[in-house]
């Protein structure tokens, strides 16, 4: 049809589907923003919102087991040390005393005794206090130990809570996901009806671009944006809205195919001045342009000088100018060659005996 159109008439309907394309543009990136908004609508679910209230307690208990923990190991850091030392000076203590006691075994001076009982005095005090020490080392070391069977304690009851608030969790969060699907649902699926209808009714309207925009639009948005929000069950209702639809566009087709047809049939039966009438200008040049008769819409030869007929329906393809006799298109409204106006009734083609015949 487009060789038929003029000039300004092409570009200014490239410009009206630009206009389309670009509508739906703005209509698909409303509609994304939109469906993926919808899920705002519900509060979002964490396994902590099924957790009773007794879990509160038990992880400040495990908070506090794990801060016992760490005090009692710095405590018991610093008491090995401590022990460390008790050790390291009592083993000093007495080696200095094995080396005196050699030297006044040797000397054997009686004067000594009393610093004998002295020194063994400060060695049972230096072994007092590594064993205190070492009591140290084993009250902070019952200490971390009971700090971290706590936490674990804590932490035992808290999984099975855990597991019984993830059950919970799961299922109140499928029929979130159900009910956000059902809302995104209810916003395409409307639009694809109303898509639907517009195409049925209104897409040959004079506002067809945004016609077309909206279709666009509303199949991008069903069958395009809805799938990146699709839960496992989706995929169904996507495939099966599908079929509906190739059902009901199919089943429009064929009608109007069948439509088309018994018009078809019809026309070729009328008589031609009354065909002729029926064919808009624009309509008859898009189909001779495509090389096809504008009644019947078969192929016929129009490169063939000899075919001034549709073989098919018989309907006028080519005629003569009254005025100059050059043969034309019988739909052209004026002649090519002398720019005479068409008449409503070509002139008749001379047949061929009165060409030969002498004037």
């Amino acid at each position: 049809m487009s060789k038929s159109l003029r000039l300004s008439e092409k570009w200014y309907r490239r410009g009206l589907w630009l206009v389309a394309l670009v509508f739906a543009s703005f209509l698909i990136g409303l509609g994304s923003t939109l469906v993926g908004d919808l899920p705002r609508v519900e509060q979002r679910l964490s396994p902590d919102d099924f957790m009773p209230a007794a879990a509160t307690a038990l992880r400040e208990s495990a908070e506090q087991a794990r801060e016992a923990q760490r005090t009692a190991q710095r405590e018991l850091e610093q008491a090995r040390l401590g022990l460390e030392a008790a050790r390291q000076a009592n083993s000093n203590a007495r080696e200095s005393f094995s080396n005196w006691l050699a030297t006044r075994r040797a000397t054997q001076q009686p004067d000594q005794d009393r610093e004998l009982i002295e020194r063994t005095r400060q060695l049972d005090g230096l072994k007092s206090a590594e064993e205190a020490a070492q009591k140290k080392v084993q009250v902070q070391r019952q200490h971390a130990l009971d700090a971290r069977q706590a936490e674990q304690q804590a932490n035992l009851q808290l999984d099975e809570m855990r597991r019984a608030a993830d059950k919970e969790w799961q299922t109140a969060a499928r029929r979130q996901e159900l009910r956000v699907f059902g809302y995104r649902l209810a916003l395409t699926l409307p639009l694809l009806v109303v898509a639907g209808w517009l195409f049925a009714r209104k897409r040959k309207s004079t506002w067809w671009p945004f016609v077309w925009g909206f279709i666009f639009f509303a199949l991008f948005a069903f069958f395009v944006e809805l799938v990146p929000y699709l839960p496992s069950y989706g995929g169904y209702v996507r495939y099966a809205v599908g079929i509906v639809v190739t059902v009901l566009v199919g089943r429009y087709a064929i009608l109007a195919l069948n439509r088309y047809l018994a018009r078809q049939k019809l026309a070729e039966a009328q008589p031609e001045q009354a065909r002729r009438e029926e064919l808009g200008y624009d309509t008859a040049l898009a189909r001779l342009a495509k090389g096809v008769c504008p009644g019947c819409e078969r192929p016929v030869d129009l490169k063939n000088t000899a075919i001034d007929f549709c073989p098919h329906c018989g309907i006028g393809l080519h005629d003569h100018c009254g005025q100059c006799g050059t043969r034309k298109s019988a739909f052209a409204k004026f002649c090519h060659a002398c720019g005479t106006a068409a008449t409503a009734m070509p002139a008749p083609r001379p047949s061929a005996a009165a060409a030969a015949a002498p004037g």
